[in-house]
């Protein structure tokens, strides 16, 4: 036994064996997000209030004028010739309400639709209903489109989203963590992207099959449950290979950090958007989870008007995915190729 071997090594010494340099910025990283976590879910649900949310009134200018006087504007105020019209915007998605004045009488009337949010639907009710006290009037509320019984929060909608996009993500990550989250070969990637499609599908049709069939929470419309459940799983696979080529097993903090730490606080789910803070009001629309929760409650309670949106959001997430994972890993390949002739001609 040599001196080096038979002496102690310190306290040091241990340490770096024990926790190596990478393993301590992996778990600052974690910390990270522990902290980013805690900070997005916090801020953006606080202090949930109204601002802007899209109001179709029925009255006189003046009304519409006073309303979108009142102090941080919580209602956007809009007019509609006559009840009708105003019930329709409410249906096709143009507008979250409808305020209808009873100029013969002092009750007016809400019309609201708690299926697309009932934190919403309960925040400008209670701005209307203050609004009519101080005027001396009544309010009366007339709900729509209520959630199914099944759905009586109306948070279907976004826990089947989450659900999604983690088996989404999480299938991504596990191929990464056994094969290598950077493949060998371009056609290696294209192998593993195709293996996303049967999943998705499947994913797809078993999320559907729970919400529907199993536990009747949102029935009726099964297929487009199912399409839009494979949609989000392939999203969130593909944008997460695409961050694994990019930063190794890094992309996939960087997934959770999108998905987890950004886009549920952000979707919709327990507060609408227009409930949220600016920040987080600004990217839910843009966000598969965002995205994903808006089409579900559309098509579910709104027969698919102003799905197109969303849809359009899902596709081009998971296309931006699917084309930067394969340019990535192309120009990686070719990279490391040119690398490797430089050694060999050395």
């Amino acid at each position: 036994m040599t001196s080096d071997e038979s002496s102690p090594r310190g306290l040091a010494g241990d340490l770096r064996d024990a926790i190596a340099p990478r393993t301590v910025l992996l778990v600052l990283g974690v910390l990270l997000l522990q902290l980013g976590f805690i900070l997005s879910y916090v801020g953006a649900f606080h202090s949930p209030a109204p601002h802007r949310v899209a109001v179709a009134v029925v009255g006189p200018q003046q009304t519409v004028d006073r309303i979108n006087a009142v102090d941080g504007t919580p209602i956007e105020a809009s007019p509609s010739p006559d009840a009708a019209e105003a019930r329709q915007r409410v249906l096709d998605r143009d507008v979250e309400a409808a305020y209808v004045i009873d100029t013969a009488g002092t009750t007016d009337t809400l019309l609201v639709a708690t299926a697309a949010g009932p934190a919403l639907a309960t925040a400008v009710e209670q701005v209307f209903t203050q609004l009519d006290a101080a005027q001396n009037r009544t309010l009366t509320v007339t709900d729509l489109v209520p959630p199914q019984p099944g759905d009586a929060r109306g948070l279907t909608a976004f826990y089947a989203v989450v659900g999604w996009l983690v088996g989404g993500y999480l299938a991504a990550a596990a191929l990464g963590i056994a094969k290598g989250a950077r493949p060998a070969t371009l056609r290696r990637t294209a192998i593993r992207l195709a293996a996303m499609v049967p999943y998705a599908i499947v994913s797809g049709l078993g999320g559907a099959l729970v919400v529907d069939q199993v536990l009747g929470a949102l029935t009726g419309h099964f297929l487009s449950l199912w399409w839009i459940g494979a949609a989000l799983t392939f999203a969130a696979a593909t944008v997460t290979m695409a961050f694994q080529v990019l930063f190794g097993v890094i992309g996939v903090g960087i997934t959770v950090l999108i998905f987890v730490i950004l886009g549920n606080p952000s979707a919709g789910g327990a507060y609408q958007t227009e409930l949220l803070p600016p920040f987080w009001r600004a990217i839910g629309d843009w966000l598969p989870n965002g995205a994903g929760t808006e089409a579900i409650r559309d098509e579910v309670y709104f027969g698919g008007n102003a799905t197109g949106g969303p849809i359009v959001v899902l596709v081009v997430w998971g296309v931006a995915g699917l084309v930067v994972t394969l340019l990535a890993s192309a120009f990686r390949i070719r990279r490391e190729n040119a690398a490797n002739s430089i050694t060999l001609a050395g």
